[in-house]
């Protein structure tokens, strides 16, 4: 294995080795993939006590991964920094000034005012977390289709009942896979290497929804991802995986950020098949 030059790059290899990894190396991959801020600018002693590891594990899951220490990786999230837009730096304002602010939930207007300005904050931040390759790939993947199969249980019901009701409005064919009466592996009998599995996932993960998703691997769909983080349950099969940052108060977290998405991805594919005729 080749050492990573880019991020994506090394976020890749995370991934798909992973489930390799020992379980102290797993939770060290799980604090790199969520925290790329904390891996830039902090110290190996910050992060190891952040992650809740000795620094030295930090080291061997560098070494893992071809680097000869933990800084050489770090150079990577720096880079990955410099290089993207100004977003994070702006999010990075916006939350500093609210932490000296006194955050009050007590009437149904205060919680209006906390929810609009963390999913501005979310919204602002997603086009430059999601690239315009993942984003084509997606579209290209559900205009191929020959069925999309749409899953999101519980909490995310409510992204996979509006994706599915978008899709339906651009003549495709569509399967909202809901589990009714027990029924999601029967939903899911004739899915093939044709079509496409988009599913929806957040801490915690629905077992059906990983279950399903692991089904739709051994028939070799394709399948497209929500989710929250690179390692995930359901980003290990995925063909396209959007980590989507959604905005959360007093541990209630929103929704609006994989609305926005699976809206974008619904209406570029009404562009695309417009355009193709």
């Amino acid at each position: 294995m080749a050492t990573a030059t880019h991020l994506a790059e090394l976020q890749q290899q995370i991934r798909h080795r992973y489930h390799d990894l020992s379980k102290r190396l797993q939770q060290v991959a799980h604090y790199v993939m969520d925290n790329p801020n904390s891996i830039a600018f902090d110290t190996v002693a910050v992060i190891a006590t952040h992650a809740s590891v000795p620094p030295s594990t930090l080291i061997r899951f560098a070494n893992a991964f071809e680097f000869s220490g933990f800084n050489e990786m770090k150079q990577l999230f720096r880079k990955n920094l410099v290089e993207e837009t100004s977003s994070y730096t702006e999010r990075a304002k916006l939350l500093q000034h609210r932490k000296g602010e006194h955050q009050s939930l007590d009437t149904p207007t205060d919680v209006l005012m906390q929810f609009s300005q963390a999913n501005a904050v979310a919204l602002q931040e997603m086009p430059s977390t999601i690239s315009s390759e993942l984003l084509n790939n997606a579209v290209t993947l559900l205009e191929n289709a020959e069925t999309i199969y749409v899953v999101g249980m519980r909490r995310s019901f409510s992204i996979a009942a509006y994706f599915a009701y978008a899709l339906r409005h651009l003549e495709r064919r569509v399967v909202l896979v809901d589990g009714f009466g027990g029924m999601a592996n029967e939903q899911m009998a004739l899915v093939s290497e044709r079509d496409v599995v988009v599913s929806a996932s957040f801490p915690a993960y629905s077992e059906e929804t990983v279950l399903l998703c692991e089904r739709a691997a051994a028939s070799n769909a394709k399948q497209v991802v929500f989710t929250d983080s690179q390692v995930s349950p359901l980003a290990a099969n995925s063909d396209v995986c959007f980590v989507v940052k959604e905005a959360e108060v007093e541990s209630f977290r929103s929704q609006a950020a994989s609305m926005c998405l699976a809206q974008t991805l619904a209406v570029s594919l009404a562009f695309r098949l417009s355009k193709s005729g």
